[in-house]
């Protein structure tokens, strides 16, 4: 949470944060703080089932999971690309089933070592 509100404060409209990791890796929690830093006020949670979630703040976020995302076509027919067009921040789980991100793409990537500890790469942003 504690670094997710650090992203969250360093950014700003139509930035993109892709976000890769294993289930359970902590993906969502790292989106709660973004949201926090962006005053969301609306629980969030995983949007797996519905693919894009929208939330209201200084900035809108739109926080989409492509897990169950089987081909670039579903991408297409989702309108993914006019997502990345949209004012405010986009959150990508799972970005790595995305065919292409903008330049200036934040990444980050969720690992947790052999004695349960969270290693996270942030590439992209100073934090």
């Amino acid at each position: 949470m504690d670094l997710g509100r650090r992203i969250g404060a360093r950014l700003a409209s139509r930035q993109v944060v892709a976000l890769d990791g294993t289930l359970g890796a902590g993906k969502t929690t790292l989106v709660k703080g973004i949201a926090e830093a962006l005053g969301v006020e609306e629980p969030i949670t995983s949007p797996t089932f519905t693919i894009l979630s929208e939330y209201s703040g200084s900035l809108p976020l739109h926080h989409a999971d492509l897990y169950r995302i089987g081909s670039s076509e579903e991408l297409e027919l989702l309108g993914f690309d006019e997502l990345l067009d949209r004012d405010g921040v986009t959150v990508v789980e799972w970005s790595a089933k995305a065919r292409t991100l903008p330049r200036g793409t934040i990444h980050i990537s969720i690992s947790i070592d052999g004695e349960g500890r969270r290693l996270i790469e942030v590439d992209g942003l100073d934090v």
